[in-house]
């Protein structure tokens, strides 16, 4: 079969290899589309090179359809829809046992760790499988992965119908938090420096505020009647962003630290003091949050359509990766599936 590797800085390949073997609790997915994200632009870069060995098939945003089914699979059969929750804890450390599987200490990521779904068969363990519904197209039920994301963001915030959010960074992470705090009932800001990612987000209903033209407090504080905004979601992974973030919060406001920032970053502690902020981390997601976003993409809450800049054959990564840099698209598909 064909898979595409990494086999090191800014090189990806088209490869054959050997399909693995399903295995009792196991089940061999055909992936139909696999989406690339910024993680996936770390590796391109050799950023990641200390944590993926080489060669690699990565590949974590993905929906497929099952074709084989191991030895003490329950549940499934041949020809469902799944997308995978790319995530294997140990259930032995601290975390695991204090009920927070989903940021285990000894986490693997499946993708990244383990091979992933830029492959034409792929054979994960069952329990990592999740449902999706007769009827979604498997292009936008692509996005769950990334929506999942977004769905555990909000959650943690406790943002609430009626109250004002503000979203630093409109990328694809950023956008989708933005529709899913709308879709809980708050009010929704974007704040985005560049103008073309600004633009789609227009095209979404979400209002938006340029920062090299306006000043974001000044904004922020006319918006919300001098308070400041409920919950600040700091998407952009600049360190302007995070002193930007603390300054934007309301008194006892919250602010959630999405981005993955690569060393460590000031933070206005005395604001956090004076305003008594809450700042939150929140990483990865939770089976409940998988199908929240299952049901968002069912009922076209996410424009998810909108959201897809492109979609390329199996052969063409080493391309997409090339124009993912450059910013020029916001969220490309791999059609490993050959549906083109």
């Amino acid at each position: 079969m064909q898979a595409v590797s990494y086999i090191g800085e800014r090189t990806f390949a088209l490869t054959d290899v050997e399909p693995e073997p399903v295995r009792p609790g196991t089940v061999r997915v055909e992936p139909a589309y696999v989406g690339l994200c910024g993680t996936d632009l770390h590796i391109f870069h050799g950023h990641m090179d200390s944590r993926v060995t080489k060669p690699a098939i990565i590949g974590h945003e993905m929906v497929g359809i099952i074709a084989e089914i191991g030895a003490d699979v329950t549940g499934w059969r041949i020809g469902d829809v799944v997308t995978v929750m790319p995530l294997i804890w140990d259930n032995t450390c601290p975390a695991c046992l204090a009920g927070h599987t989903h940021i285990c200490q000894n986490l693997q990521f499946v993708g990244i760790d383990t091979a992933g779904a830029l492959q034409q068969q792929w054979v994960v363990p069952s329990e990592l499988l999740v449902r999706v519904p007769e009827g979604v197209s498997l292009v936008h039920a692509a996005l769950v992965e990334p929506v999942a994301v977004a769905v555990h963001d909000v959650r943690r915030s406790e943002l609430s119908s009626g109250q004002r959010a503000v979203v630093i960074g409109a990328g694809p992470i950023g956008v989708l938090i933005a529709t899913v705090a709308r879709n809980v009932g708050a009010d929704v800001a974007v704040v985005e420096l560049d103008p073309g990612r600004r633009a789609l987000a227009r095209e979404l209903g979400l209002t938006t505020v340029d920062p090299g033209e306006i000043d974001p407090g000044a904004w922020v504080a006319d918006w919300t009647d001098g308070a400041g905004a409920d919950v600040v979601f700091e998407v952009a992974g600049a360190a302007a962003a995070i002193r930007t973030a603390t300054s934007l919060a309301k008194v006892r406001g919250t602010v959630v630290v999405v981005a993955i920032h690569p060393e460590p970053r000031p933070v206005d502690l005395q604001r956090v003091f004076w305003r008594e902020l809450r700042i939150l981390g929140a990483r990865v997601y939770q089976r409940t949050d998988f199908e929240e976003a299952v049901r968002l993409i069912a009922a076209g809450v996410i424009p998810a359509g909108q959201l897809i800049t492109e979609i390329v054959p199996l052969n063409a990564v080493q391309s997409a990766f090339e124009k993912l840099e450059t910013g020029a698209a916001l969220k490309v598909l791999v059609d490993v599936g050959g549906a083109l």
